[in-house]
């Protein structure tokens, strides 16, 4: 028996949620399964997985990369899992690390970091710490749902505006906007610039692979808004997925162009580690008739398999398929005036300054400015 079949959960518990399983993480010493016990366990609904969040009291929150394929070398990250339930989502491998399932735990089981704010700060005036742009929403998205009400990431923001800090932010949230007032303010300084992901504009597509996601419509607003506020922003058309959503690359960027986007990116798509068995059991779900024509397009641009990590291959793939996807988003940002690649708006890091500290509690000393 398929192992995938085995361990997929009913779909009635499973409603609103992008994982069809809860596949165990790839350090566990054991493997869960879903099984009838014999008395109809299986035939029953089970309630429906329910959001949880627990607190994160991390001592860092930059985190530093090298790789060369990012246009980054550090970022912060307020929340751990994301609850949009993207089942491409690259970053679902990481909750393997907390013990929990890249599955359904990735975006029921939540962390987030309330003391993320204080620590930045504090991170941000240490001796010696050199300014470059910070990415918000590298891993999980700053704005997924949950920020609604805890605002984490606007009070990170907020940190960052009063250190005249650059910061880039990616999301597929049109909450995004309700941070308008600090990041105006940040882009008349050259300090910020924001790119909305959008996969698909065909909302039940969105709606099955990105259940929690703003829809697209939303998302095309979210770039308008921001527009219009003076606000650098881009398209990133991602991931790209063949014989799926890649015949709607060229109406994305038009439909973002005219909501104005300056700049555009596209990835294509990633299935590592845990993603290769969450994304086929996925398309047995959804997509059987076209599951096997979408993994051999896969194979064909990740030299036979479903995936190849190699530097500078990663995100574009390999072969004719992927190289005929990157000249077709190349003519498409050429036609439409949108720029490509890391370099099309640069953040200035050299207004960066620590602003004075707040006087403690009863210390009686004045600010010194």
């Amino acid at each position: 028996m398929d192992e995938s079949t085995t361990n997929r959960m009913h779909p009635g518990g499973r409603r609103g949620r992008g994982a069809a399983s809860n596949q165990s993480g790839r350090y566990e010493a054991q493997y869960r399964e879903w099984c009838d016990d014999g008395w109809g366990n299986l035939d029953a609904v089970p309630p429906a997985v329910s959001t949880t969040l627990t607190k994160d009291s991390s001592r860092k929150v930059l985190s530093y990369n090298k790789s060369p394929d990012l246009g980054f070398d550090r970022a912060v990250n307020p929340y751990r899992g994301c609850e949009h339930g993207c089942i491409y989502c690259f970053a679902r491998p990481t909750h393997a690390w907390l013990g929990l399932s890249p599955g359904l735990d990735f975006e029921s089981r939540l962390s987030f970091k309330p003391d993320a704010p204080a620590v930045l700060a504090q991170e941000l005036r240490r001796r010696g710490y050199k300014c470059r742009p910070i990415a918000l929403g590298t891993n999980t998205d700053p704005y997924q749902p949950v920020e609604r009400r805890l605002a984490v990431t606007r009070e990170l923001l907020k940190v960052l505006d009063s250190f005249n800090h650059p910061v880039s932010i990616v999301t597929k949230s049109n909450l995004i906007c309700r941070d308008i007032d600090i990041l105006a303010a940040m882009a008349a300084r050259g300090l910020v610039k924001a790119a909305v992901s959008i996969t698909t504009l065909d909302r039940r597509l969105a709606r099955r692979m990105e259940p929690r996601a703003a829809t697209p419509e939303r998302r095309l607003d979210a770039l308008a808004c921001l527009a219009k506020a003076g606000i650098p922003t881009a398209v990133m058309v991602a991931p790209v997925i063949p014989a799926l959503t890649d015949m709607e690359m060229e109406a994305i960027l038009a439909r973002a162009a005219a909501s104005g986007a300056r700049a555009a990116g596209c990835i294509l798509l990633r299935l590592p580690l845990e993603i290769k068995a969450l994304w086929r059991e996925w398309l047995a779900v959804h997509y059987p008739d076209r599951a096997e024509r979408i993994m051999r397009h896969i194979r064909e641009a990740r030299g036979g398999k479903d995936y190849d990590s190699q530097f500078h291959q990663r995100m574009v793939g390999a072969g004719p398929y992927a190289e005929l996807i990157t000249r077709r988003f190349e003519l498409a940002c050429r036609r439409l005036g949108l720029g490509l690649g890391r370099e099309e708006h640069q953040l200035d890091c050299g207004q960066f300054r620590a602003p004075p500290k707040p006087a403690s509690a009863g210390d009686g000393q004045l600010l010194l400015l």
